[in-house]
């Protein structure tokens, strides 16, 4: 390994979680943004004798990451949920044809940990997924200058550097993007940490309504008002009896036919979830998360992607 090389990794290797939490909030997807990063390596590599500290090296590596993603962006959908799409509904779920629509991805914690507890608060607050799907409403520069300026804190004129632009349109953008977000986002509500006992409770009662297959245990703890939905189906439903309604007539199955594993996600308490097959295995399925407050489950999201138990570091199948 070069000189060069090992000072580069030093200098640059430190900001890669932080860079893929970013990527992320860009395009709402964990494994583009894993990708987006590894291109921005690429090229910070190939720009490195030239790089010079004319920037400090942050600024310089959120430059470089912030036009990948933009560039990615052009020729793609926005990824969304379920409810952008539309309305709740209360019939019965169907899926939409593969390929129609660009489906929002759950972010596992341990990808963006860290050891800075006030770190910790500040990149949780910031890949919630209600955030995260207002912000793929986003024009992508708009998406871009919100992110730099109120959850990464660069000034306006790091703001302008980064994105090549003038300090005035950052403002500009920014006033636009606060604008649409405060259209698109709902009142914050008072969530519970992953971490807190309360939200754990919550999850392991979630848990033990589908490995039991007992609809009556999501009533404990299913908020009134609680959100159901689930890619890859167009429809979701709202409030608790059509909620547990839905699952329970289309999902629940019999004891045994579900298994959870607790993990984190996006900020709030999560499973990665198999399902038994026909052949008696239990198989992975996808994963779930769910957006804990002190009077209960307010929304369940439930990602149906097998690949995601792997996302989480689970193996694609449990022993019965």
């Amino acid at each position: 390994m070069t000189p060069d090389r090992d000072r580069f990794i030093a200098e640059t290797e430190r900001f890669r979680q932080e860079l893929l939490a970013h990527c992320y909030r860009m395009v709402g997807s964990a494994h583009d943004a894993e990708d987006l990063v590894q291109e921005c390596y690429l090229r910070a590599w190939r720009s490195y004798s030239g790089f010079e500290g004319r920037a400090s090296t942050r600024s310089w590596l959120y430059r470089i990451a912030t036009n990948v993603c933009l560039t990615a962006l052009k020729p793609r959908p926005i990824r969304v949920l379920p409810s952008g799409l539309a309305g709740p509904s209360d019939r019965p779920p169907t899926p939409v044809p593969p390929g129609e629509v660009s489906w929002l991805e759950p972010l596992p914690d341990a990808w963006i940990a860290t050891d800075d507890p006030a770190a910790v608060a500040v990149e949780r607050e910031s890949v919630r997924l209600a955030l995260i799907a207002g912000l793929q409403h986003l024009p992508a520069r708009q998406r871009a200058i919100l992110i730099l300026r109120e959850v990464l804190a660069f000034s306006a004129a790091e703001t302008a550097e980064i994105l090549d632009t003038t300090t005035a349109a950052v403002k500009s953008g920014l006033q636009r993007a606060r604008a649409r977000l405060d259209e698109l986002e709902p009142e914050p509500e008072a969530l519970l940490e992953p971490t807190d006992p309360r939200a754990r409770a919550l999850l392991d009662g979630y848990i033990a309504a589908f490995e039991h297959s007992d609809a009556r245990l999501l009533e404990q703890v299913l908020r009134a008002d609680a959100t159901l939905e689930a890619t890859p189906f167009r429809e979701w439903q709202s409030g608790r009896a059509t909620c547990i309604h839905t699952l329970d007539t289309y999902v629940l199955g019999a004891p045994g036919d579900w298994r959870m594993i607790a993990t984190a996600a996006n900020g709030h308490p999560a499973a990665a979830v198999y399902h038994r097959a026909p052949d008696g295995t239990l198989r992975a399925d996808g994963a779930v998360v769910l957006t804990p407050t002190p009077t209960g489950i307010a929304h369940v999201i439930k990602f149906h992607d097998p690949a995601l138990p792997a996302t989480f570091g689970h193996p694609p199948h449990l022993t019965p």
